[in-house]
């Protein structure tokens, strides 16, 4: 889990917001209000629906704000859910990334390569323990 990740609010303009996604080879970015509680998602994916869209209607992708992008369905995970139904609810939404919120602020975020890498560590360790001495 990061426990800062990056984050935008609604309000910000898209262009900025996907500025920072290409900066930081991110898949997207979660969406905060001001009082730190998570309102939406911000993906790649939502990002290129938004520029295409604006494109195609003759309209200007730098007047749009992450408000007219984001991803408002919501799937969040607390910090102490397992990790195993965090990537099973990740692969059934086909979100990559997941805010970690108590309450309704956010906390963290897990990412898709958050779970292959846990994975990929518990699938190293069960292999060592099957070859240590009895």
């Amino acid at each position: 889990m990061y426990r800062s990740p990056l984050t935008t609010s609604p309000d910000t303009n898209l262009v900025k917001a996907i500025s920072l996604i290409v900066e930081y080879k991110l898949t997207g970015l979660t969406v905060a209000a001001e009082d730190g509680s998570v309102v939406g998602i911000l993906s790649e994916l939502d990002c290129i629906r938004a520029v295409l869209t604006a494109i195609y209607n003759d309209g200007d992708p730098d007047h749009m704000m992450v408000r007219d992008a984001m991803c408002t369905d919501l799937n969040t995970c607390a910090a102490g859910d397992s990790i195993v139904e965090v990537a099973q609810s990740m692969l059934s939404s086909g979100q990559r990334r997941r805010p970690v919120v108590e309450g309704s602020k956010l906390v963290g975020q897990v990412s898709s390569n958050n779970i292959l890498w846990a994975l990929m560590e518990h699938s190293r360790a069960k292999r060592f323990d099957s070859k240590a001495p009895r």
